[in-house]
Order: structure tokens, then C-alpha cells, then sequence
């Protein structure tokens, strides 16, 4: 095999190695599942639930961080979720229409007019007096799985929907009971940590009612309910709360100042 040697004036044949801002687009929809998802390994995903998990003990009102931690650990719940849901004929509609809660698809000024005792009148009124928002929760980012993202998203937007149903505040006391709820309908690592770990911070007559009085029937309450992510909630705003509990399986919270 013989090879031209280059003379001074020659040139090496062009080739054109550069990387176009069109490669890095299609790369990042390769990768990407759904807007704002960032893929990440094994690895990687453990040292984020490691992070966030100490966090979250350290700071239980850093939603961002509670928000990683069920995003991280949570794949296998979420699958057992997601075929709940793909078993039941109202959940299997949720994951074809991927319904969102978020003021701007919600009524508020229709759901404020609905008598007192439906569920959408106690849901605003919920949000009015705790001064939460549904615009707060977390877009997730670290599920690889399109459909299983959808799921944790529409459990977080219920979350609120939850704290009504079962009668409780935003105080730390009120989301350890919703947690306790969670934890036996979800399977989430993330709502048994919180759970578990949350009433640490409670004091002594609070932790009393909480062990004595709450954790049974929020124990009870969620092995007796249906699965709670197969209700299409945003056609049962004119229903009332009490029915909806009833069709559900959610026991009527005990008579105790939370």
C-alpha cells in the first residue's frame, strides 16, 4: 500500500467533525421522556434519595427535597399504582385523559359558590384557610417512565384533595395522619418515611392523640378505601363530602381538634 506524501501547498481531505445545536436537541429528546425529566443512573439516583432523604427528616416542610426522595424511591409503588389504575375502568380514564389540578384548570369562583358540605366548596375553602395553593406542587423530573411520572404528578395534585377528605390541617400533626393514610394506600417509601419519622417533632399530648386516636383510623381508613388515584375528583365537586367518603371507603374522621 503506498501513501501521496503531502507537499507544502496541500491540504488534509475536509472533514466536517463539528457538533450542530440540531445534534444536542435530538440528543436531549432521545433522552428526555417528557418536558423537564432529567435522566439519571442507578448511581446517581441513589445519592439523590440519600440526599433528599436527609433533608426531608431535617426539614419536613422542604417540598422540593420530599419531592426527590419520591421520585427516587418510589418506582416499584408506582408501578403497582399505575396497574390499580389501568385495572379500574375510572383510573384507566385518568391515564388516558391525564387530567391536571391546577388553578388554571380549576373553577375556583364556581367551586366558592357551591353549597357548604360538597366537596368542592370544603376543597376551596381547604386551600383558603391553610393558604395553600395547587400551583405549589413539584413538577417531576427524575422518574424515567412517562406514564409512572403522570401517576406520582396526579398523587401529588390529590395530596390536597386528601387533607379534605380526611378532615385534616396543614400543621405538621395533620400531614404525619395524611402521611400514615398514604403510606398504606400508596406503598411510597417516601409517605412510610414521613410517617414513621415524622411525629419526632411533636410534643407529648399531640403524640398521644397521634398514636392513640389518629394512626389507628388513618391505618384503618386506608386499608378500607378504595385505591384513591382511580377517583376522577374533577367531576365530583357537587357531590358532598360524606358521600364521597362513603364511596371511597375513607372512615369519618374522630371528633378531635387536630
Amino acid at each position: 500500500m503506498r501513501f501521496r506524501q503531502l507537499g507544502r501547498g496541500d491540504q488534509l481531505p475536509h472533514t466536517d467533525l463539528r457538533v450542530t445545536a440540531e445534534d444536542h436537541v435530538d440528543e436531549e429528546r432521545y433522552y428526555q421522556l417528557y418536558p423537564g425529566h432529567i435522566p439519571t443512573s442507578p448511581l446517581q439516583k441513589a445519592l439523590l434519595s440519600a440526599g433528599s432523604a436527609f433533608m426531608a427528616l431535617y426539614n419536613p416542610y422542604r417540598h422540593d427535597m420530599v419531592a426527590v426522595l419520591g421520585e427516587t424511591t418510589g418506582s416499584s409503588a408506582l408501578r403497582s399504582l399505575r396497574d390499580k389504575m389501568r385495572h379500574d375502568p375510572e383510573g384507566y380514564q385518568i391515564l388516558q385523559e391525564r387530567p391536571r389540578i391546577r388553578l388554571s384548570t380549576l373553577d375556583v369562583t364556581g367551586l366558592r359558590g357551591l353549597p357548604d358540605g360538597t366537596f368542592g366548596r370544603e376543597y376551596v375553602r381547604f386551600l383558603d384557610s391553610n393558604r395553600v395553593s395547587p400551583d405549589t406542587r413539584m413538577p417531576v423530573k427524575f422518574v424515567d417512565d412517562e406514564e409512572l411520572a403522570y401517576v406520582i404528578q396526579r398523587y401529588r395534585e390529590v395530596h390536597d384533595l386528601m387533607h379534605t377528605l380526611l378532615g385534616m390541617p396543614t400543621n405538621m400533626l395533620g400531614e404525619v395522619v395524611v402521611k400514615w393514610f398514604e403510606a398504606v394506600q400508596t406503598g411510597l417509601p417516601m409517605c412510610i418515611l414521613g410517617a414513621v419519622f415524622g411525629p419526632v417533632r411533636l410534643n407529648a399530648r399531640k403524640l398521644q392523640i397521634l398514636t392513640t386516636e389518629l394512626i389507628p383510623w388513618a391505618v384503618q381508613s386506608g386499608r378500607n378505601a378504595s385505591c384513591v388515584l382511580n377517583f376522577y375528583y374533577e367531576n365530583r365537586w357537587e357531590q358532598t363530602v360524606e358521600s364521597l367518603r362513603e364511596e371511597i371507603g375513607i372512615l369519618h374522621p374522630p371528633a378531635i381538634c387536630v
